[in-house]
């Protein structure tokens, strides 16, 4: 039942949070963003059990999650859907428009506070 809790908190602390992030920076979210947000904590906090994995590593696949969300979302609400939440056409080196090398930069040092506020979740729940 502990990491049910968990979960549910990681799901809302990352939709939360995601959300007031895009508001700050762009002064928009959308709720596609939310939801994703939501899952990406949830992610993050899987990737923090493993006890045995460095912070560097941990940011490297807190970035690769991020990063292939937003691409699996990005084609779905953007490219097959229409609805043209962002579009990172401009950026240099992007994919499609979905994800660029700048934001998975972004990603990587964004895991570090996740990770931290995941420890906490899990420290308050139910880790020892």
């Amino acid at each position: 039942m502990s990491n049910l809790k968990e979960y549910f908190m990681c799901f809302g602390v990352g939709a939360v949070a995601y959300g007031l992030i895009e508001v700050a920076v762009r002064g928009y979210t959308h709720w596609t963003m939310v939801l994703t947000g939501g899952a990406v904590m949830v992610l993050i906090h899987l990737i923090n059990r493993s006890k045995n994995l460095g912070l560097l590593t941990r940011c490297l696949l807190g970035a690769t999650v991020i990063t292939s969300l937003e691409f699996g979302v990005g084609m779905v609400v953007n490219v097959a859907l229409g609805w043209n939440v962002w579009d990172y056409a401009e950026k240099p080196l992007n994919l499609w428009g979905q994800i660029c090398p700048q934001f998975c930069l972004a990603w990587f040092f964004l895991s570090i506070p996740a990770f931290v506020v995941s420890k906490y979740i899990g420290k308050r729940i139910s880790w020892n």
